[in-house]
Parts: structure tokens; C-alpha cells; sequence
């Protein structure tokens, strides 16, 4: 039995893969023209990717509202109590007589314009996705508190208490509003 001459072997070999080739190459055609692609389906395609670039900006557009929503809406009872609290202890010593009723006017006042700062600085950073009716109501809380601030400034013993009450029946007509307006946790 003869053993192979791999050097025979690999010449055998090389010429195949040659013929092969050239069999392959003559064979192929050339085709004249432009390459482009299928308007079909490059219309599907384009379509079918602005409806998913849509998704997601509409996606990210409800998730940055929900939360402006859930942080403005959460803040408000705290932030508006401080004031509803100082501002009913200054009713109090005015209604008293109390020495200290000065001192408890001042203090209402500042809570008030604190509150109304507050409320309103979250609106603000919340202005681009906040729905407008939600927005329309802290910016009236915000208008009413701060006018509730002016008429407790203005208060002394003998002062007409009518403009004052008028304002902070507005501030209580506000804070429910927003209260009702946000939703329940």
C-alpha cells in the first residue's frame, strides 16, 4: 500500500479550490443600476420608528407628570398646615388680647408667605408637565395665601376683621380645592 505525498495532496487540493473559484466567478452576473432600498418597506419601517420614538416620549412625558403630580401634591398638606396652625394661634391671641398677639401676627404672616413660596417653587419646577387645571389651583392657593398674609399684616385690636375673614375663606376654598383636585393616597 502507498502512503500519500502530502506535498501531491495539498497541490491537488489548491487546484481544486482555483477551478472552483473560477467556475464560481464566471458564472456570476453583473447587474447594472442603483442599489435602493424597498420603499415599502422603508416607509413601514419609518413609520413603525416614529410611532415608537412617540411611545417613548409620551411615556416619559406621564411618568415626569405623575411625578411632579405625586411630590407637589404630597408636599401641600404639610407645607399649607404650618400655615393654617400659625395663622389660627394668631386668631387666637387676637381674639384674647393676648400679649403676645404681636408676636404670633408676625410669625402667621412669615408661615403664610413661607407656604405660599414653597407651594409655589414646586409649581415652578413643575411647570412643563403639571396639567394646567392641577397648576391652576396651587397658583389660586398661592394668590389667596399670600393675600391672607397682607390682611393679617394690616390686623391691629381695632382693625375691621371682615377683609380678614374674607381672605382666609378664600385660603380654605383654595386649600380644599387643591386637596380635592390631587389624588388620594
Amino acid at each position: 500500500m502507498k502512503t500519500l505525498d502530502p506535498r501531491g495532496f495539498g497541490l491537488v487540493c489548491a487546484t481544486g479550490a482555483v477551478v472552483v473559484g473560477l467556475v464560481v466567478a464566471g458564472c456570476a452576473n453583473r447587474v447594472d443600476g442603483t442599489a435602493n432600498p424597498n420603499t415599502a418597506d422603508l416607509a413601514a419601517y419609518k413609520t413603525e420608528a416614529a410611532a415608537s420614538s412617540a411611545a417613548a416620549t409620551s411615556s416619559k412625558r406621564a411618568a415626569a407628570q405623575d411625578k411632579a403630580i405625586s411630590t407637589n401634591c404630597s408636599q401641600f398638606p404639610t407645607t399649607t398646615g404650618v400655615g393654617v396652625s400659625k395663622y389660627n394661634e394668631f386668631v387666637d391671641a387676637h381674639d384674647a388680647n393676648a400679649p403676645d398677639y404681636a408676636a404670633k401676627r408676625e410669625l402667621a404672616v412669615s408661615t403664610l408667605d413661607d407656604a405660599a413660596n414653597k407651594v409655589e417653587s414646586g409649581l415652578n419646577n413643575a411647570k412643563d408637565v403639571m396639567p394646567p387645571d392641577l397648576a391652576a389651583k396651587f397658583t389660586d392657593y398661592v394668590t389667596a395665601a399670600r393675600a391672607l398674609s397682607a390682611e393679617t399684616r394690616k390686623m391691629t385690636y381695632t382693625a375691621p376683621v371682615g377683609p380678614l375673614n374674607d381672605a382666609s375663606r378664600r385660603v380654605n376654598d383654595a386649600r380644599n380645592a387643591v386637596r380635592e383636585a390631587c389624588p388620594k393616597r
